[in-house]
């Protein structure tokens, strides 16, 4: 086998930290021949190739992610790309090919139909696109599905899960039902649901790509509030860049089954390490998703004297740019914890905003 290119080996970088779900050498053909497919594809055969010359498809290849305990890891692509038959292979609602799927160390690909059962019952919440709530049931029995399926006491069920409806701010609906509701507010229900399972790990596929903007936004928001207290480890696929780099520690591209590009979202918007990536990422509002701590200079020696005041790690380049009035003259001290750590001057932050012309430029790959 010939050795990996740098971009091949790029692809296979994984996330740095304590991973609770990790998903080695993964691949899927769907076909009469998988194991066929698989060896084309393990040749080098692309995608629309082994369609066209195999009649197999390509759903996944060597995908290689660690999902990091407690963050968001984030797979996005657009429609084809793979990325809603990667999370069901969490969960094993489909089955790969080849490759390892471990969880808390345990591959799942040894478990027996109790363990699968188990394992999505206790370990893996799910939130979907389509809410997914039974329409004869109301909001308060919707919520407590999980806890009810494994048996649970129905009036532990309904504190928990009345807890949980509070948390997301429904209290006072717990009585109606899902058609009652606003698609907002149905949502909001999912999410109770995932949460009154007290699973560790919430899938979430398109969980908000139903809803109006700005619906999708409160959604964002409360995702994120939430996880600030619970630090879930949560999967969200979606085929929005910017809800992507807006909620993700972690972010994994997909095209055509294959990941392209995966790091820190900031990383990736600021080093695309591949034409589609940089188209991709072209028409993005760098502004608003920066964040002054991707941009700053490391703090080396004392606070300079000539700094304008101070701003956040976090702070984003367009709240910095509102509070220069557009002086690009300005400098300011960036603090962490309200601990000095590194220097941002206007310059370098207008620079910043100019994305990198792709070597294709013009060529949208979609």
């Amino acid at each position: 086998m010939s050795q990996e290119t740098n971009e091949q080996q790029s692809t296979k970088q994984v996330n740095n930290v304590n991973a609770k779900v990790i998903i080695r050498d993964l691949f899927k053909i769907f076909g009469d021949n998988p194991k066929s497919g698989l060896e084309q594809v393990r040749n080098g055969v692309d995608k629309s190739d082994l369609l066209e010359h195999h009649g197999q498809v390509l759903g996944l290849r060597d995908i290689n992610v660690d999902i990091g305990e407690g963050q968001i890891t984030v797979i996005m692509g657009l429609s084809g790309s793979g990325k809603s038959t990667l999370i069901r292979h969490l969960n094993r609602l489909i089955e790969p090919t080849a490759g390892e799927i471990l969880v808390d160390g345990v591959d799942v690909m040894t478990f027996s139909k109790k363990q699968l059962r188990e394992l999505r019952q206790t370990q893996m919440s799910m939130v979907f696109q389509k809410f997914a709530l039974l329409p004869h049931r109301s909001v308060l029995q919707n919520a407590g599905t999980a806890m009810r399926v494994r048996g649970e006491d129905e009036d532990v069920i309904n504190v928990e899960a009345y807890k949980w409806l509070e948390r997301v701010g429904l209290k006072g609906v717990e009585n109606q039902y899902p058609h009652q509701l606003s698609g907002g507010m149905q949502q909001r229900v999912g999410i109770a649901r995932a949460l009154t399972s007290n699973a560790p790990i919430m899938l979430m596929d398109e969980a908000f790509s139903a809803l109006d903007p700005l619906i999708r936004t409160d959604m964002q928001n409360l995702l994120l509030e939430l996880q600030k207290d619970l630090h879930k480890t949560i999967v969200f696929i979606t085929h929005d860049l910017d809800e992507a780099l807006k909620i993700a520690d972690h972010l994994v591209i997909l095209k055509d089954g294959h990941i392209v590009q995966q790091g820190e979202p900031q990383d990736i918007l600021l080093n695309p390490k591949d034409p589609y990536i940089e188209d991709f990422v072209g028409d993005i509002n760098r502004a608003r998703v920066l964040r002054a701590r991707s941009i700053m200079m490391p703090l080396n020696g004392s606070v300079p004297a000539e700094a304008q005041g101070q701003v956040d790690h976090d702070d984003t380049l367009e709240s910095i740019i509102a509070r220069s009035g557009g002086d690009i003259a300005h400098a300011y001290v960036v603090v962490k914890d309200g601990v000095p750590v590194g220097t941002l001057d206007m310059t370098a932050l207008l620079k910043s905003l100019v994305p990198r012309i792709s070597s294709d430029a013009g060529v949208r790959n979609y």
